[in-house]
């Protein structure tokens, strides 16, 4: 089977391996994506330094690893709590104060964070690509011709089951209902006795964490340094071709976004990394909603 592009040719094994690439990708992207929405659904809030959690996530799992002779799956644990801790803080000390300030404060201030967590891992770890060792080395054969590469399946597997462990807990446990409930009314969910301040900390703390074990999930792809957040704003492309505001919607539109990806940068070389903005245009032009928006109105 052969795919033709523009003087381009794409064998079967190719479209496989592109597949499987951009669903990685868009795996990752919607590890993002989920706080995201995540702290939107809990505050209306685009955290547009979102990104940099993940960032600091690579830099401190790659922190505690140095500092555990290598011991990659400890040192992931610790890296995802200590950027929860951040997430938490930023919430619990500042984010917690400007509550009723307009919009535009809040943008301005999330995109100053990012510039701030840029600079710190800089002033930390230095402005020079790093690399983490990780336990998924080596190959996966799918074929006699076909081999993946074990990262990539990686963070296909790390997402599927961090989604079940959200739904889960979402679902299952007394906080996830409290938060469910304090997402969509906080004025009866504070009548029924719910912590929402503290809840809302924790939803921050709970999306800081999932972006950081994205990036350590992507950092044997991306290698590590201060640009890496930039991925948090394809992420957010995908979660508003999605839907903004729907956790579904959000994974679906980074997933396809991701797989796009690879086939347009390969296919079409002079738009390379553009694709996902243009997707996310025409699907704004088609269906401003989003693939899958959201099905209730927030009451505050």
């Amino acid at each position: 089977m052969m795919l033709r592009g523009e003087q381009k040719l794409l064998s079967f094994n190719d479209v496989v391996h592109l597949a499987i690439t951009g669903l990685a990708q868009g795996c990752a992207y919607g590890l993002i994506a989920l706080g995201f929405v995540l702290i939107y659904k809990a505050t209306e809030v685009v955290n547009f330094a979102h990104g940099e959690f993940m960032m600091l996530g690579a830099f401190t799992v790659l922190a505690w690893s140095e500092a555990m002779g290598g011991s990659f799956w400890p040192a992931f644990v610790l890296g995802c709590l200590t950027v929860g801790v951040v997430g938490y803080l930023i919430d619990a000390q500042i984010m917690r104060r400007i509550i009723g300030q307009s919009a535009a404060s809040i943008f301005i201030l999330t995109v100053a964070f990012g510039f701030i967590f840029r600079s710190l891992a800089g002033m930390i770890w230095g402005w020079n690509t790093l690399s983490l060792n990780t336990p998924f080395d080596g190959q996966l054969a799918l074929g006699a011709n076909l081999v993946v590469n074990m990262d990539r399946v990686a963070i296909v597997v790390a997402t599927v089951i961090l989604c079940v462990v959200l739904y889960l807990f979402f679902s299952r446990t007394r906080y996830g209902i409290a938060m469910q409930a304090a997402s969509q009314n906080q004025l009866a969910a504070n009548y029924m006795g719910i912590p929402v301040k503290r809840l809302v900390s924790i939803t921050w703390a709970i999306g800081a964490m999932i972006a950081a074990a994205a990036g350590a999930l992507m950092a044997p792809i991306t290698q590590i340094d201060t640009t890496i957040g930039f991925l948090g704003i394809k992420a957010l492309a995908g979660a508003i071709v999605g839907g903004f505001g729907s956790i579904p919607g959000a994974l679906l539109g980074c997933l396809l976004i991701g797989v796009i990806e690879p086939f347009a940068d390969y296919l079409v070389p002079e738009i390379k990394g553009v694709s996902p903005y243009i997707v996310m245009l025409i699907v704004l032009f088609v269906r401003p909603e989003g693939l899958v928006p959201q099905t209730f109105q927030k009451k505050v």
